[in-house]
């Protein structure tokens, strides 16, 4: 599913309606040719009952998807504002009297860039595995627990740096572990079916009517479509068109290089 919800959303807003109009279309034209002429008269009495059910049926699997995806985004963003309230709290713990900020805070500064610009969008953010990220991080490790270690600091100053340094790794490991996420397979195909058999029943109801009246089957087709598409678009906060913002990241990398957390 990665190459499908990576697409831009206007590939997806594109796809999923011409996708849904051509498959509304497609149904009008097989029942006029499949269904024998006698029988024609009975694919309305069958198709109108359907509509309800195959309309109630969309709409719950459709709110319950998009509620769970719009969900995970916003659960992403608060992976990111943890990562960065981890970050902000190594950097002010540095600052503690006879600790060396300098090298803390310029390898912190380093994993932060290095982190938005190597591991945030793709696969990097899946696998945690981008060399350049590693480097930078193993740096930050060393300068913490190098300064950390030094007895002048003392042990409740040195405690301090290393849980702060903790933080930081941790929330990096859950936001790798929440980039990870794919929707289940057999969840897409559910609501993908359910939509696409409402279409199709649509498009028989209209199979004897004029196309000006057929365009009214469009509609129905429309709002399956686009929630399609926006499932899509919902489901990969780190590599679909909607990227959950770094934007908390981005306030410490400028609070580091302005001296902020040196006042």
């Amino acid at each position: 599913m990665n190459w499908l919800t990576s697409l831009p959303a206007a590939a997806l807003v594109v796809g999923g309606l011409l996708l849904a109009v051509l498959v509304a279309a497609a149904a009008r034209v097989c029942v006029r040719a499949l269904v024998p002429v006698g029988e024609q008269d009975r694919v309305p009495q069958i198709a109108m009952p359907l509509m309800p059910t195959l309309g109630a049926a969309f709409a719950i699997f459709a709110a319950l998807s998009l509620a769970s995806e719009a969900g995970y985004l916003r659960a992403a963003e608060g992976l990111v504002s943890d990562e960065a309230a981890a970050a902000s709290r190594l950097a002010w713990a540095s600052t503690s009297p006879r600790v060396r900020s300098e090298p803390i805070h310029a390898a912190l500064l380093d994993y932060l860039r290095t982190t938005r610009a190597k591991e945030w969008v793709g696969t990097a953010a899946a696998s945690g595995d981008d060399p350049a990220t590693a480097r930078a991080i193993a740096r930050l490790e060393r300068s913490v627990r190098a300064e950390a270690a030094r007895p002048e600091v003392g042990t409740p100053t040195g405690t301090e740096l290393v849980v702060s340094l903790d933080a930081v790794t941790s929330s990096r490991r859950a936001r790798i572990a929440a980039a990870e996420r794919d929707v289940p397979a057999l969840y897409v195909v559910t609501l993908v079916v359910s939509g696409l058999a409402l279409i199709v029943n649509s498009g028989a109801l209209v199979f004897r009517s004029s196309l000006r009246t057929s365009l009214l089957v469009v509609g129905v087709a429309s709002v399956v479509g686009l929630s399609l598409a926006l499932l899509f678009a919902l489901s990969a906060p780190w590599g679909g068109p909607f990227i959950v913002s770094g934007h908390p990241l981005d306030a410490i990398v400028v609070d580091l290089k302005s001296g902020f957390f040196r006042q």
